[in-house]
């Protein structure tokens, strides 16, 4: 009888370690509530409230350099202060500053990939400036007519325009290839392809304001930080790349916007319609 009791309780003892570690597991897959605000806020409210906003800016007829600073400015404060939530809130529930990407393993070999893919990147996109000149201006879609209201089109705009573009280079690495592939990593049992898929799902509709090739083309983008994320474990490649893409977007996006203006005007001054651009 007494070997029976003994085998009845270890029998009791490894269904009750079975069931702590399906619970611990349950609560791992599902995400606090808070964090998951956070998520929405990400895939809801942030491209909604962008999308709202381009709206009324390109139905202006012009903005002056006084405003277009006060875009940066409001947007460098929003992304530091949903960044810095998320980081409260993540170490609040636990979650390890590694698990978020923020992490330097090998230094060396991190540094080395974001500066190699920050630097393709940076010929690809002056490139597609190139090709981009030559199209006609009818056909130039949303980004052309974003270009022309947002990017900086003087030294004085550039300044606060380089300090947007390293705040959204670190900010949006954190919180789509740090937060959000954590968490889709956690949710889906530590699968990377959830965690990359879902990241950059959310990444592109965060950019819905630049239409639909905007998104697509930011979902391919974020797909490649999201996989040297993964590879690298650290977030320092994609902050370099992303860096790179940023400020030759912001570059080749204002001196085309300042030429373009310029020939609108000089037409505009003969009473015609301005010629396409062939540069």
């Amino acid at each position: 009888m007494s070997t029976g009791r003994a085998y009845v309780h270890g029998e009791s003892l490894a269904s009750h370690d079975d069931w702590c570690s399906h619970l611990e597991a349950m609560q791992t897959s599902q995400l606090p509530w808070d964090l998951a605000a956070i998520l929405l806020l990400l895939g809801i409210a942030v491209p909604w409230r962008g999308a709202v906003r381009v709206r009324a800016l390109l139905a202006r007829s012009a903005l002056t350099s006084t405003e277009r600073i006060a875009i940066y400015g409001s947007t460098i404060a929003f992304q530091w202060i949903l960044s810095g939530l998320t980081v409260w809130r993540c170490v609040a529930r636990g979650w390890s500053l590694a698990s978020l990407g923020i992490a330097l393993a090998d230094r060396r070999t991190a540094i080395g990939i974001g500066l190699a893919l920050a630097s393709i990147l940076a010929l690809v996109q002056f490139a597609a400036f190139r090709q981009f000149g030559r199209v006609a201006p009818e056909r130039r879609g949303r980004l052309a007519e974003i270009a022309l209201k947002l990017m900086p089109q003087n030294l004085i705009e550039a300044l606060p325009f380089v300090a947007l573009v390293c705040t959204v280079s670190v900010c949006e690495e954190f919180l789509y290839r740090g937060f959000v592939f954590a968490a889709f990593q956690r949710v889906f049992g530590g699968s990377a392809v959830a965690a990359i898929l879902g990241s950059s799902i959310l990444f592109g509709i965060g950019h819905f304001y630049q239409g639909r090739r905007g998104v697509a083309n930011t979902f391919v983008l974020g797909a490649i930080f999201a996989g040297v994320r993964f590879w690298t474990g650290s977030l320092a490649p994609s902050i370099l790349a992303h860096l790179a893409v940023d400020l030759m977007a912001g570059l080749g996006g204002s001196r085309w916007a300042t030429s373009q203006k310029q020939a609108e005007a000089a037409v505009a001054s003969m009473g015609g319609s301005a010629p396409p651009s062939n540069s």
